[in-house]
């Protein structure tokens, strides 16, 4: 018998997720909180849309509104919950799944920032492993309806990277990788810590800037200063990390050191970096935005606090300073209490 799967949180990535799995046949269940997204998934059907043919279909979801979700405790519990959430919404969600996991059952992190701490201290570490999407690129534009705006990694860039908190390689992220194998390139890694805060640096280069500027992540890369700044902002978070011991992998095929490099003044590291960074857009859809850009369209709270925060925070604790980080963060704060509008000027004092 197959493992039985939740997806707790269908947002752009839970609901893309969601639907390979259940195109593939897995016992899913879908649990969510806008009852429109619920109706049309269960209904009508799940729509995903990407850059090739195969990418597109329709698939009715087995979907449940949080309020019905008491209705499990009379079948089976879950062996695997995806926790796919916004980081903010994380604790909660984790303890309405908990009372439903099986005996031998866990959860994945399937989220921006890092937010497994947050659920160990919930079910216990035991429990938890993370999953990385890197560089998936979803957006759930209305109700039941998710496009993917970059091409599928392939061979090309592993997307989804599982691994355990203690860093071995278990029987369980091997399943997990296997299941996510059949959306796009996955595998197991013993650096979650580093991969986290590897995509963390990603996020801290492109979400605030799409947030603050209103752009797109194309026309911000586009641009030759916000495409500086999204180097910067890049460059303060990886040596943040290599200050806290992480071993950080290659950020958008860029060497962390690079990125230091490049924030520190040197401009032959800048040029390397801002090449990779416009190469980069050729793999985008023009309309392409980045979550928090998303977040700011629909009028939603960003996940700011948790991946520019997070930079800013890491950095205080060991005194040391990332004002680049500090004053987009200042920005989309202000930006999201409609202090000030969101647009390329919003930005301009902050560009070293």
């Amino acid at each position: 018998m197959g493992k039985k799967i939740a997806i707790v949180g269908a947002g752009a990535v839970g609901a893309h997720v969601a639907g390979y799995l259940t195109r593939e046949g897995h016992d899913l269940t879908v649990i969510d909180i806008w009852p429109e997204h619920v109706e049309v998934m269960r209904k009508t059907g799940l729509t995903l849309e990407g850059m090739t043919e195969p990418e597109c279909f329709t698939i009715k979801i087995n979907a449940i509104h949080v309020t019905e979700l008491q209705q499990i405790a009379k079948s089976n519990p879950f062996d695997i919950a995806f926790i796919c959430p916004k980081s903010y919404d994380t604790v909660w969600h984790t303890q309405m799944i908990a009372q439903y996991l099986a005996t031998d059952g866990f959860c994945v992190s399937l989220q921006n920032s890092i937010n497994e701490e947050r659920i160990a201290s919930i079910v216990g570490w035991d429990k938890v492993i993370g999953c990385i999407a890197s560089t998936i690129a979803v957006d759930l534009d209305r109700p039941g309806h998710v496009n993917r705006n970059v091409a599928l990694g392939g061979e090309r860039h592993t997307i989804f990277r599982v691994g355990e908190p203690h860093g071995r390689v278990t029987s369980r992220i091997e399943e997990v990788a296997d299941i996510l194998r059949t959306i796009d390139s996955s595998k197991t890694t013993t650096n979650l810590w580093g991969e986290r805060w590897s995509k963390l640096c990603v996020n801290a280069m492109r979400n605030p800037v799409a947030a603050a500027t209103g752009q797109s992540g194309n026309t911000n890369d586009r641009d030759p200063i916000t495409r500086r700044l999204s180097v910067n902002l890049a460059g303060e978070a990886c040596k943040i990390g290599i200050a806290h011991g992480y071993d950080l992998e290659n950020i958008y095929k860029m060497p962390p050191q690079q990125l230091i490099a490049a924030r520190e003044g040197d401009e032959k590291a800048m040029q390397a970096c801002c090449d990779v960074i416009l190469e980069n857009a050729n793999f985008r859809n023009d309309d392409q935005r980045p979550s928090m850009g998303q977040d700011m369209l629909k009028g939603r709270r960003t996940e700011i606090d948790f991946i520019s925060g997070l930079v800013v925070n890491k950095a205080q604790e060991l005194s040391l300073d990332v004002p680049c980080n500090a004053g987009i963060l200042e920005v989309v704060k202000k930006v999201e209490r409609r202090e000030i509008p969101a647009s390329p000027e919003a930005i301009s004092h902050i560009v070293p």
